[in-house]
């Protein structure tokens, strides 16, 4: 009972997404704001500071610094 609702959810969004003819087009931009979201912005904008510490005791005191410096 259950795979048969299962199935048949699947087969409804499948011959739903076939028959799209402008959907497909807002997919698509939909993807491109999300790849531009996620991974152009976080390479401009979110700079990876923890990649630059060698070993993890060297992270831990940069974290650790960050914090105490931002509370003062």
């Amino acid at each position: 009972m259950r795979n048969n609702v299962l199935v048949r959810i699947y087969r409804f969004y499948l011959d739903g997404f076939r028959s799209m003819t402008l959907g497909r087009t807002l997919w698509v931009l939909i993807l491109v704001k999300l790849f531009v979201m996620f991974v152009i912005l976080k390479l401009f904008f979110f700079p990876d500071f923890l990649g630059r510490a060698g070993d993890d005791a060297s992270k831990a005191d940069y974290v650790a610094n960050e914090l105490v410096e931002r509370m003062e």
